[in-house]
C-alpha cells in the first residue's frame, strides 16, 4: 500500500517547499519559458526561450491552506515587467540567488489549468507581462 498524508501534512508540506524558496531572500527568479520543457527542473535546459524574468516578493508565497485536494499556496503580488523576447509561454522555472532551479511547472492562460496563470501564453517582447495567479499544491491521500 502506498504512503498516504491526512491534510495537515499536506499543507506542513507545503509550507515547507514554499519556505525553501525564500531562504535566499530577494534574489530569487521566476523564469517563463517557450519550448518543451526539460523532464525535471535538475535537467539542463535545451533550445529554450526565456521569455520572461520575474524577481519573486519575499517571502515568495503565503501560507499553505487546505484546498480540498491538499496544502496550496498562492504566490504573493508580482510587480509586473517588461518581456524579454517573443514566444509562447509553456513553462515556468522558480530559481533561487545562484540560477539554481528550484522547481519547475505548466503555464497557461486564465482558461487553462496551469499552476501558473497568464493573461496569454502568447508573450511578445517589450510588452509588459502581469502574473494572474500562481499556485503549489502538496496532494493528500
Amino acid at each position: 500500500m502506498p504512503i498516504k498524508i491526512a491534510t495537515a501534512v499536506a499543507i506542513a508540506g507545503c509550507n515547507t517547499v514554499v519556505d525553501l524558496i525564500d531562504l535566499d531572500g530577494t534574489d530569487n527568479k521566476l523564469n517563463i519559458y517557450a519550448g518543451t520543457p526539460p523532464a525535471t527542473p535538475d535537467d539542463a535546459l535545451a533550445g529554450n526561450t526565456l521569455l520572461i524574468e520575474f524577481d519573486l516578493p519575499d517571502p515568495a508565497f503565503g501560507d499553505a491552506v487546505d484546498a480540498n485536494n491538499g496544502g496550496t499556496a498562492t504566490l504573493n503580488a508580482v510587480t509586473p515587467v517588461t518581456a524579454l523576447a517573443t514566444g509562447t509561454a509553456t513553462f515556468f522555472r522558480i530559481l533561487d540567488g545562484d540560477g539554481t532551479p528550484l522547481m519547475q511547472g505548466d503555464v497557461t492562460d486564465t482558461a487553462g489549468s496551469g499552476s501558473l496563470k497568464l493573461s496569454s501564453v502568447a508573450v511578445i517582447e517589450d510588452i509588459d507581462v502581469s502574473v494572474v495567479s500562481m499556485t503549489i499544491t502538496l496532494p493528500k491521500g
